[in-house]
Order: structure tokens, then sequence, then C-alpha cells
């Protein structure tokens, strides 16, 4: 497979405090945090492993594994203005070098598909309290001071 050029690398921590904002998905093998920048620039991939998966070599070999899938993946996959991030996982080392690519590509797919409509999905945690005419709405306490 021909490569077109190796990707643009973020380098520096506020590019991946802010890619972890983005769009997220995670596969069996890898994570991939994708944001849109305000842009039209060259796309950038910043690669990270912690340290839950191993010690400095094992965490090494995974970050090399991610770094050789993303330059088959990317180069065709990539959008124009946008920043990636891939989070390797414990299985990064062991996963299959096929499943590992195809791993990449459908959280590229996913990152980059439709974006949910929030209004249908029900919100998570605890509903918040609706304040309706009538109720005080200092926690259920009334002021009483003016007597």
């Amino acid at each position: 497979m021909t490569r077109r050029t190796d990707i643009a690398r973020l380098r520096k921590r506020r590019d991946f405090l802010a890619a972890a904002g983005g769009r997220k998905w995670a596969a069996m093998s890898l994570v991939l945090q994708a944001r849109e920048r305000a842009d039209e620039d060259e796309p950038r991939v910043g690669f990270t492993v912690t340290k839950k998966v191993g010690g400095a070599v094992v965490r090494n070999r995974a970050r090399r594994r991610l770094k050789a899938a993303a330059s088959e993946i990317l180069p065709l996959a990539a959008k124009q203005g946008y920043d990636y991030v891939l989070v390797g996982r414990a299985s990064t080392l062991t996963r299959a070098w096929p499943d590992l690519l195809d791993d990449l590509r459908a959280a590229m797919t996913k990152v980059h598909g439709a974006k949910p409509h929030g209004s249908q999905r029900p919100a998570r945690g605890r509903p918040s309290q609706r304040i309706t005419e009538g109720q005080p709405s200092s926690g259920g306490k009334e002021d009483t001071s003016h007597g």
C-alpha cells in the first residue's frame, strides 16, 4: 500500500487535551479521539499509552504499533482541519495486525459519522428538579425574615 505523506504530529499537551474534548470512539485495541479545528490545515495525529497498560517498554511497543497503523490508515481516511489522538490499550499489543487496522478504520468511520441527536437521548443521572410557579426556588426553604 502506498502512503501519501506522513501526517503532522501533535506535540503539545493543550492539543491533546483539546482533542480529548472532541468526538471519541473506543474499539477493542484503541481509542480514537478526533477534534475539528477552526482551520483547513493538514490533519495532525498524536499517540498516547497510559502507565496502566504497562512499563515503558510495553508502552513504547504499543505506541509503535499505533504509529504504524496510523501511517497506513490516516493518509487515506483523515480529514483536513482535524486533530486525532490514538490512545493505546492493553490489547493494542496482542491484537492481530489486520484486526488492529480494522479497529482504526471503524473508529475513523464512527468519529466522522453523523452527529448524535442529544435531544433524543434521555438524560443520565438524577433528573433535575423543576421549579414551578408557587414553589420556593431556594431548595424548599421559604424566606421568613420579613415578618
